[in-house]
């Protein structure tokens, strides 16, 4: 007897996920992909709260194969992924958090853009529910797209439609050694090395849910781990793209959402001691990645703070810092008739400082707020020689008999 390949190996991995799995399976339950056609593949990684049981009173009535797997506490996703992921035979494999929900028709519809295209992961829209979700990626659905052509960089979470074979052919698991932004890594490889990426932007597939106790499949850690999450992305990044705009255009990803908040508002309240370590943690990754192209890409407070941060410089840090947390609004300083845009946060032309004002200058997106800013024109220069060449044209046509007809 023949067994027909899944096309959709959906793995679970849960730890203590009370009540929300009892939805997150309903969830998987009421997929409109015929039964026949997917498996569920659940890791209860040490659980003490009824998971492991509900897990398997499931597997005994669902209509789709269901293998539940129990282990000792792993401590994070990466474990009970990779051992979902060793065990997997669809066609596909999608990772869902036990905490989490699927949008109705999610796999039937990510599948089947994944098969019309050839792609080799599938992005399905994101909903947070009492929490906040990425949002930039959904303007429209893309058949076809790339980590360079999109907004996807800024949701790497592991929550996609991946290929399985393409996973296979690169060896790729989750780092195991990473406490967290795993994901990120996984899923940016997979970015990068994938034959082409698909987006449904036009439909829900996924509910992101906040749990009110708190809680999450991945056990949270200190400051230090953020570190590490973001070296890991950096080094990733750095092996697989070339010097130059495009990974400038990658690295913005980690300095913008893993790093820099490392030195926001938690920042001025945290103590001597810490802030000071985490600016050592900081510093050869600034040292290895930080460079004019990934800072031309902020606003500027953002290139301000991380500036300082590279500098070494906590005593301006922590004054910036405290101006920001307080909410304050910088003032603008427009300058060449308009077209240059300075946001004087904490330090601008402060000589004791010596910060460039390069850092503070607006790029075009964030200048466009302020009133009187003249976007492009003619560069001064270039104007300025248009007008000495009328001035020689007009003098010269004077001296000519019959000028107008000579200066035509």
């Amino acid at each position: 007897m023949t067994v027909t390949q899944p096309d959709v190996t959906v793995i679970i991995g849960a730890y203590e996920a009370m009540p929300y799995l009892v939805e997150c399976l309903a969830s998987v339950e009421a997929q409109t992909i015929d039964p026949g056609r997917i498996e569920v593949i659940t890791v209860d990684d040490g659980s003490t709260d009824g998971t492991g049981e509900y897990l398997e009173e499931f597997a005994a009535r669902a209509a789709m194969p269901v293998t539940v797997i129990r282990q000792e506490n792993s401590g994070g996703p990466s474990g009970p992924r990779n051992v979902g992921l060793g065990k997997a035979a669809g066609r596909y494999v999608f990772f869902l958090d036990a905490d989490d929900r699927l949008g109705p028709e999610a796999l039937e519809r990510m599948v089947a853009i994944g098969d019309r295209n050839g792609t080799d992961v599938v992005l399905g829209r994101i909903e947070g529910v009492n929490r906040g979700a990425p949002k930039s990626m959904w303007g429209r659905t893309l058949e076809r797209t790339d980590v360079y052509s999109s907004n996807i960089k800024f949701t790497l979470s592991a929550q996609k439609l991946f290929r399985r074979e393409f996973l296979t052919r690169h060896h790729m698991r989750f780092d195991e050694s990473l406490w967290t932004g795993e994901d990120a890594v996984f899923t940016m490889e997979a970015y990068l090395r994938a034959d082409g990426v698909s987006v449904v932007a036009d439909h829900t597939c996924y509910y992101l849910v906040g749990r009110d106790d708190g809680k999450h499949v991945t056990k949270s850690g200190g400051y230090a781990l953020r570190f590490d999450s973001a070296r890991a992305l950096m080094n990733l990044i750095a092996e697989l793209v070339p010097p130059g705009e495009r990974r400038d255009q990658l690295m913005l990803r980690p300095f913008l959402v893993t790093l820099l908040p490392q030195f926001g508002p938690q920042y001025a309240k945290d103590s001597e001691k810490v802030r000071r370590h985490k600016l050592e943690l900081a510093q050869p990754l600034m040292d290895a990645h930080w460079n004019e192209g990934v800072a031309a890409q902020m606003k500027v407070g953002e290139r301000l703070r991380l500036h300082l941060v590279a500098r070494q410089r906590a005593e301006l840090l922590l004054s910036v810092v405290e101006f920001v947390r307080a909410k304050k609004q910088p003032a603008a300083l427009l300058e060449r008739r308009g077209r240059r845009v300075y946001i004087a946060y904490p330090h601008f032309r402060d000589a004791r400082a010596g910060v460039p004002d390069a850092v503070y200058l607006a790029g075009a997106r964030e200048a466009r707020a302020f009133p009187g800013y003249r976007e492009g024109g003619t560069p001064s220069v270039l104007r300025r020689a248009v007008r000495r060449a009328r001035r020689a044209l007009r003098s010269s046509g004077s001296a000519t008999p019959g000028g107008r007809a000579a200066a035509a």
